[in-house]
């Protein structure tokens, strides 16, 4: 890594899963804001340049890779400022609730964030006095599963992930692993903030393989259509509902969360639920195509309803999503389009 004293003056951070969609949109921010910023993950963006100042290839599962990121920006900058952890296993409703990566899930995320914090715990020992922000990023999974049996009125309410039985295996560890950030927050002296996302989408987003979610999947079909339109498959009955918070939105409310003083965990994610059925609807009137639907009964679904409950982030942050559905999709099937068309 290329650096100067010259940079001194910048606020510093270090985004893990910066190959991911997230991550990668999370680099371009801080960097509109003139942070020196340290991207680091298993692959390069999927589908554009990253604008991190380095880019560090490497497993997280690897301690002693973890320990050389560490070592490497703690000599290099006079301060780090922040730390934002995205990296993941993780992928929509085919990978997540199949069953079949449950052991790879489990172990590769939790290894991850453990490894994460012991090398954090071990530089706060070696005379460097710095103590970044660290962001983690939960997810909506970990909302028992109970209180979203009811697609009209899920409990996502933050307060309600006690006692806990989340929905899924990638559930139990973001739940696990909110506590793993908590104690060591409390034992070990490190500065922590803790998000739940509920269902990120946008442009540059996984599309196609089996990770994407549902917006995405759903644009792909329908964009795979002939003019006319046509059939398209989807999970269970489609009366299950879910909240989709677009890719802007969710940056803007990170941001807007790392620089104040509130830790959560909180919800970032949108209130506006839609069952799947009105998504392909939506879905087919931006693409101006006729739809019906072929209805996967035994596919995995996850829970029946979910809505991000964003009272507790307003009473905090004074702030809300400004993107409506309908114009995050908009946005979303055009690229998707564009890539289909490459």
């Amino acid at each position: 890594m290329a650096y100067t004293s010259s940079v001194n003056t910048n606020k510093t951070a270090i985004v893990f899963g910066a190959g991911g969609f997230i991550g990668n949109a999370m680099v371009s921010r801080l960097k509109s804001e003139q942070y020196i910023v340290i991207g680091i993950d298993l692959k390069l963006p999927d589908f554009s340049v990253s604008k991190a100042d380095s880019f560090q290839l490497g497993d997280l599962r690897d301690p002693n890779f973890v320990a050389k990121v560490f070592e490497e920006a703690f000599t290099l900058f006079p301060k780090l400022d922040e730390v934002y952890q995205f990296a993941a296993d993780m992928g929509g409703a085919e990978y997540v609730f199949s069953g079949l990566n449950d052991a790879d899930i489990m172990h590769n995320s939790a290894l991850i964030n453990l490894n994460l914090l012991y090398e954090l715990t071990k530089l706060n020992t070696k005379n460097y006095q710095i103590t970044p922000k660290i962001f983690y990023s939960s997810s909506a999974c970990i909302y028992p599963k109970e209180n979203q049996e009811d697609p009209k009125n899920p409990n996502c309410e933050e307060s309600s992930a006690y006692p806990a039985n989340p929905d899924s295996e990638y559930g139990w560890e973001k739940l696990f692993s909110e506590r793993l950030y908590l104690n060591f927050a409390r034992n070990k002296a490190l500065n922590v903030a803790i998000a739940r996302y509920h269902n990120i989408y946008g442009p540059n987003g996984t599309w196609v393989g089996g990770r994407e979610k549902a917006p995405a999947a759903i644009c792909r079909k329908v964009a795979q259509l002939p003019s006319n339109g046509g059939e398209i498959e989807i999970y269970g009955d489609g009366s299950q509902t879910r909240s989709f918070m677009f890719i802007d939105d969710c940056i803007e409310a990170t941001r807007k969360f790392m620089n104040s003083n509130f830790i959560g965990p909180v919800n970032i994610g949108s209130e506006d639920m839609i069952s799947i059925n009105n998504l392909v609807s939506l879905v087919s009137k931006i693409a101006n195509k006729q739809i019906s639907i072929n209805y996967k009964m035994e596919a995995p679904i996850g829970v029946r309803g979910r809505n991000s409950d964003n009272k507790l982030f307003k009473e905090n942050l004074s702030w809300e999503p400004v993107i409506s559905l309908e114009e995050g999709l908009s946005i979303t099937y055009l690229w998707i389009q564009q890539q289909l068309n490459h």
